[in-house]
């Protein structure tokens, strides 16, 4: 989504070169596609990202490499949000089920969602989703 700059991130349109070519090599070790890792996610910041998620954010390190992660809510509600038009057999839902949300986080995550797609269809879509993942949901909870 973006870099660490001073201790405040900023969005990313083109991976680094140094980190494209070395997710280019983690591709080809772990037989992954090309653009496992890409700045698809980086439109995430335009409407603002789920709040706190700066103080949520681990660091790990890999050699001279510091990466931060989103936290598991934060992934949440990314999955959830890439997982409503996608549907139950997309892997975004996939790896939404597998964080294994409580049903008080979709119903967070679905709240964030809806900020970056207010649109009926969308919310509609979203009801849907989180129904299958057996949290209900109407119009007046958002």
């Amino acid at each position: 989504m973006g870099l660490a700059d001073n201790g405040n991130y900023v969005k990313v349109e083109v991976l680094p070169r140094p980190l494209a070519e070395a997710a280019l090599q983690v591709a080809q070790a772990l037989d992954l596609p090309d653009d496992w890792l890409n700045t698809g996610p980086a439109s995430l910041m335009d409407f603002g990202l789920p709040a706190g998620w700066e103080e949520r954010i681990e660091v790990r390190q890999y050699g001279g490499l510091e990466v931060h992660i989103p936290s598991r809510f934060d992934q949440v509600c990314f999955k959830l949000y890439a997982a409503v038009d996608r549907g139950p057999d997309d892997k975004h839902f996939k790896d939404l089920q597998l964080l294994k949300p409580s049903p008080e986080e979709l119903r967070t995550a679905a709240r964030w969602t809806v900020t970056h797609d207010p649109s009926e269809g969308f919310r509609k879509e979203l009801i849907g989703c989180l129904s299958t993942l057996g949290v209900e949901m109407n119009d007046a909870d958002f």
